[in-house]
């Protein structure tokens, strides 16, 4: 008899064009052996949930009459019944919205009625209350994150995404998820901030250590590729749930025809590293398939056309990712100059000087203005903090430019 393996992922081909309670029935399916998800789950008072699904209404984009960029409603509604029939527990739904301080999420907030109807409730984490949480280990990217003080009180945490490619993680899955997490302006960091060049493969990491997503559902029904937001509609016709977030996301990037062990600058990888990978290499996960208790019903990989756009040249990305890990660099070497200078500012460095600083980043305009012209130099955005609470690794960016 063989040995039990750590993970756990299924998937099933479920046709996009199939009913609530067909797409509800797969997910029963699919979700019955994930013993570690449910046992977490059933022992919860509260459960947490990230799903991939905040938009403004009339920017929703469809194909073969799902959702494309976002969780669609009917795998939305059957993830709900199914939390809401083997748990009793207090649920919320966690995200953060680009709507103003006050009017969060928005009036147009197109999945309120499905949140209402399992009484759900909704939790912005971009407005306080706020907790600190230590990333176990020390942290890959930072030590430290401030992030809703609601995610600390889930005694069970869900991971609900769409599968798409991503212009700067090659593709996006339960972990890309969770960069719903951190606040953004008024309360916290600039989106840019983590979503820049070489941190954001390390970050992503970061919160799937703080969160710890016990199940983990891709909705596969339809899908999108080349990027994010503003890509080309696909269909799958596939629904993925695992019991962690990186091994199911190697699964689903299987199921996208792409080998989970690759990395940049491997396509889809074309402009940083896969955050997948990197969390592999700091133990947390595995993408090694056959370390996987892994099972596919009527799939065979790849379910479409899966792959990111090149936006610019890979050695003007080579270039980029080198120079902003040598003005990271700069910044620790010159590290007391500059806080004589900029202390409790956001600044941007770029070829071995400060050439913006302010409290508030959004107002120094895009990055290409601030680059002044000069493309073959990274733009290094840093929080110049006396105390460096959230404790940056610099070995990130010594380890790459070591390569």
């Amino acid at each position: 008899m063989s040995a039990a393996k750590d993970y756990t992922v299924r998937a099933t081909h479920c046709s996009h064009k199939a009913p609530r309670d067909e797409i509800y029935r797969k997910l029963v399916e699919i979700t019955a052996p994930l013993d570690r998800s449910w046992q977490k789950i059933e022992q919860a008072r509260r459960i947490g949930i990230k799903i991939n699904m905040q938009m403004r209404s009339d920017n929703i984009r469809r194909i073969g009459g799902r959702r494309q960029e976002l969780v669609d409603d009917d795998v939305m509604w059957a993830v709900l019944r199914l939390l809401r029939e083997r748990s009793d527990a207090e649920i919320f739904a966690l995200d953060t919205s680009s709507a103003p301080p006050g009017a969060r999420p928005g009036d147009d907030f197109n999945t309120g009625p499905l949140l209402e109807e399992f009484g759900v409730a909704y939790v912005e984490a971009g407005d306080p209350p706020f907790a600190r949480y230590e990333v176990p280990g020390g942290g890959i990217m930072f030590s430290q994150y401030q992030l809703s003080a609601a995610l600390g009180e889930a005694d069970a945490f869900v991971s609900l995404a769409k599968m798409k490619n991503h212009g700067f993680m090659g593709i996006t899955l339960c972990l890309k998820n969770l960069f719903g997490l951190p606040p953004i302006p008024p309360h916290g960091r600039l989106r840019t901030y983590f979503h820049h060049v070489i941190r954001l493969s390390y970050v992503l990491p970061d919160l799937g250590l703080i969160a710890k997503p016990c199940l983990n559902i891709i909705d596969g029904l339809t899908g999108q590729a080349r990027m994010e937001w503003g890509g080309e509609g696909r269909i799958g016709d596939c629904l993925i749930a695992g019991d962690h977030v990186i091994a199911t996301d190697a699964c689903g990037s299987h199921l996208m025809g792409t080998d989970p062990r690759l990395d940049w600058p491997t396509p889809p990888f074309r402009r940083d590293r896969s955050p997948v990978a990197v969390a592999v290499e700091h133990g947390f996960g595995t993408v090694d398939l056959d370390e996987i208790d892994f099972a596919m019903e009527g799939l065979e990989p790849p379910v479409a056309e899966f792959d990111s756009a090149e936006v610019d040249p890979a050695e003007q990305i080579a270039t980029l990712r080198q120079t902003a890990s040598e003005q990271a660099l700069f910044y620790r070497d010159n590290r007391e100059r500059i806080l004589d200078a900029h202390a409790g500012n956001y600044v941007f460095l770029q070829d071995g000087e400060v050439i913006w600083s302010g409290l508030k980043p959004q107002e120094a305009g895009a990055v290409q203005n601030v680059a002044a012209g000069k493309k073959d130099q990274a733009v290094w955005l840093k929080l110049a903090d006396p105390e460096e609470r959230e404790g940056e690794q610099m070995s990130v960016y010594e380890k790459i430019l070591a390569v």
